[in-house]
C-alpha cells in the first residue's frame, strides 16, 4: 500500500533564534489550546511515556477519522498530533479525551511531557522497570498545581541506564543505576545527584520547582533550563538542599580521571558534543545492559512547521541523531530508533516479546494505527508504547505469534526492517500544511524513498525542508540535508549541532526526481569524516529540479 506522507516537525527548537529569556508567550499547543495551521487546527495530545491502551488508541483513531484529517502524526516525546480539526472542535474533542482517560487533568495538559525508554522491562536490559516511575511522576504532577506554571515545553526524561533518553536532553533526567540507586540530571550537562530509586519521581518534581524557583527569584522568563542565563542556573548543591529538606538523600556523581563530570561512573560523549563521532555517523543502537538490543535513539524535538513559536519536541516526521551518548553505565554503541535489533521483533525474558515499528516519515493512517491497536488487544497486553522516535512498541506477545504479528504490519506499510530506506527518514510539514514551505516535501520523499536501495542500520538519517528554517531537522550529528529551494532540491552533508552545523563539501543540486532519489541513497550512505564537520559551507548553487 502507498506509504503515508510525514507529519509537520514540531520542536521547540525551531525557537532557538530568540535570545534566552524567553519573552514571548508560550504558544505550544495542546488538546484544549488548539493551533490554527494551513491545513486547519492541530491538537498535540501528551501520553507519558507513551503509554496508552487500545481501548484509548481506538479513540485517538476515531477522533482522527471523524475530526481531523485521517493521519495520526508521532512525535519525538511519544506525544500524538491531529491536524486538520475544525477550528469549533474543542469541546468535543476535550470531552472524549476525558472519557478515555487521556486528559486526567485540563490544567496540566500541556506539563505532561514525560518521556521514558520503550523497552525497559521488555528486553531484559537496563536496572529498573521505568514505566512504574513514569506513572508515579504523571500522578504527582497532576496533583500539583504549581506545575502548572511550565511551559509546554519542559521536559522530563526516565532512563532505565540504557542511555536512550538521557540522550535526549530532557531539563529533568532520571537515570536508573544497579542497587536500587537512580541519578536525578537536572538541566544540560552529564553531571547529577544520585538518589534512592525509591524517590526518583519525587525529585523529579522537586527539581522541575526547583526550575520555577529560580525564574521568580530572577524575574526571568524561559520555557526549558537552557534557557536560563547562565548566571541563573542553579548549582547542583542547591538542589541537593532542596532535595535534603525534603527527606531525600542526594550526592553529587563522580568526576572521571581526567575531571569530566560522570553519569553512572562513565565518560560523557563518544564524539564531538558528546555524540557519535563523526567519522562514523551515530551509532547504530543505544547502550545496553544485555545481549539483547534495545530501542535506542536520540531524534531532536520536532516543531510545528508554522509558526515556530508552536514547537514542542515532538512531530517531525523522521528520526534526528542522537547527542550526548556514552555517558550511562554499560558500553556505550548506537543511538537511533531500533538500534542493533532496529524496527523488529525484540526477545525479552519470560518466554514474551515485543514488536517495533516506525511510522513512515512519522505519520499513520487510521487503519494503520487501528491494526496496532488490535494487534496489541489480540496479541498482546493490551498496552502500545508511543517512542520518542516515531515508533511504535507492542510488548507481551508469544514468539510463536510474532512473525505473522509483524508480517501484517509490514504489509500495512509501516517499517518493520532497519533496513528499510524509510528507516531514519523524515521530513517538515512542507505544503499544504505549512504557508512558509517552497514545496510538498512530504510527497517527494515519498518519491525518493519508494523503491530506493536499502539503507541498512549504517545509513545516514536524511530529513527534507520545505525552506531555510529546516523545521524539525536532526539535532546533531551527520545527516542528509534535502532542502528545498526557489531553484530546486540541495542536497548536502550537515554535521554538528544546528546552531553550528556545517555543510560537507559535496553538496549537489540534482536536476530530476531519479537524480534526487539517487543522491540522497548516495549521501546517505557516504562516509562522513571529521573533516566535514569544519568544511566551510559550499556555495550555494542550486539547480531547477
Amino acid at each position: 500500500m502507498p506509504v503515508p506522507p510525514t507529519s509537520p516537525a514540531d520542536r521547540d527548537e525551531t525557537c532557538r533564534t530568540g535570545a534566552s529569556p524567553r519573552n514571548r508567550g508560550d504558544a505550544c499547543p495542546g488538546a484544549l489550546r488548539l493551533h490554527s495551521a494551513a491545513d486547519g487546527a492541530l491538537a498535540r495530545i501528551r501520553l507519558p511515556a507513551g503509554l496508552l491502551t487500545a481501548r484509548q488508541a481506538e479513540v485517538l483513531a476515531g477522533l482522527a477519522g471523524e475530526l481531523g484529517d485521517g493521519h495520526l502524526d508521532l512525535t519525538s516525546r511519544g506525544n500524538l498530533q491531529l491536524r486538520g480539526l475544525p477550528s469549533d472542535c474543542g469541546a468535543v474533542l476535550g470531552a472524549r479525551l476525558r472519557a478515555a482517560g487521556l486528559l486526567p487533568s485540563d490544567a496540566h495538559e500541556r506539563v505532561r511531557n514525560l518521556v521514558a525508554s520503550p523497552l525497559s522491562g521488555l528486553d531484559g536490559s537496563g536496572y529498573a522497570d521505568v514505566q512504574a516511575w513514569a506513572r508515579d511522576l504523571d500522578r504527582l504532577l497532576c496533583a500539583n498545581p504549581d506545575i502548572t506554571a511550565l511551559s509546554g515545553r519542559f521536559l522530563f526524561g526516565l532512563d532505565d541506564g540504557r542511555g536512550d533518553v538521557a540522550a535526549l536532553d530532557p531539563d529533568v533526567t532520571l537515570i536508573a543505576e544497579e542497587g536500587g540507586r537512580a541519578v536525578l540530571r537536572y538541566g544540560r550537562g552529564p553531571a547529577g545527584l544520585r538518589i534512592p530509586a525509591a524517590d526518583a519521581p519525587r525529585a523529579a518534581v522537586l527539581a522541575a520547582e526547583h526550575f520555577l524557583g529560580t525564574l521568580r527569584a530572577h524575574d526571568a522568563t524561559a520555557w526549558r533550563v537552557k534557557d536560563l542565563a547562565p548566571q541563573h542556573r542553579p548549582a547542583l548543591g542547591a538542589l541537593a538542599d532542596r532535595l535534603a529538606e525534603a527527606g531525600i538523600r542526594a550526592e553529587p556523581t563522580a568526576t572521571t580521571p581526567t575531571g569530566g563530570p560522570t553519569v553512572c561512573g562513565a565518560p560523557t560523549g563518544a564524539g564531538p558534543d558528546g555524540g557519535g563521532s563523526a567519522d562514523t555517523g551515530p551509532p547504530a543502537a543505544g547502550p545496553t545492559h544485555g545481549p539483547t538490543p534495545s530501542l535506542a535513539a536520540a531524534a531532536e524535538p520536532g516543531a510545528v512547521a508554522e509558526p515556530a513559536s508552536v514547537a514542542e519536541p515532538g512531530a517531525v516526521a523522521g528520526p534526528g541523531p542522537v547527542a550526548e551518548l556514552g555517558a550511562m553505565a554499560g558500553p556505550a554503541s548506537a543511538t537511533e530508533p531500533g538500534p542493533a535489533a532496529g524496527p523488529g521483533a525484540v526477545d525479552g525474558p519470560g518466554g514474551r516479546c515485543a514488536l517495533s515499528v516506525m511510522a513512515p516519515l512519522g505519520r499513520l493512517t487510521v487503519a494503520q494505527w487501528r491494526l496496532l491497536a488490535r494487534t496489541a488487544a489480540e496479541a498482546g497486553t493490551g498496552e502500545l508504547r508511543v517512542t520518542p522516535w516515531r515508533g511504535i512498541v507492542v510488548p507481551g506477545l508469544t514468539p510463536g505469534a510474532a512473525p505473522a504479528r509483524l508480517a501484517a504490519l509490514a504489509d500495512a506499510g509501516l517499517v518493520t526492517s532497519p533496513a528499510s530506506p524509510w528507516h531514519r527518514a523524515g521530513a517538515c510539514a512542507g505544503r499544504p500544511g505549512c504557508a512558509k514551505s517552497l514545496t510538498d516535501v512530504r510527497a517527494d520523499a515519498a518519491a525518493a524513498l519508494t523503491g530506493a536501495r536499502p539503507g541498512g542500520p549504517r545509513a545516514l538519517p536524511v530529513y527534507w525542508s520545505g525552506c531555510e528554517r529546516r523545521c524539525g531537522h536532526p539535532s546533531d550529528g551527520p545527516w542528509v540535508d534535502v532542502l528545498a529551494t526557489a531553484d530546486g532540491y540541495r542536497v548536502a552533508v550537515r554535521t554538528g549541532t544546528p546552531d553550528t552545523a556545517r555543510t560537507a563539501p559535496h553538496a549537489v543540486a540534482p536536476e530530476t526526481a531519479q537524480e534526487l532519489a539517487d543522491a540522497v541513497a548516495t549521501a546517505r550512505t557516504t562516509a562522513t569524516t571529521t573533516a566535514a564537520a569544519t568544511a566551510a559551507p559550499p556555495p550555494g548553487t542550486t539547480r531547477t529540479t
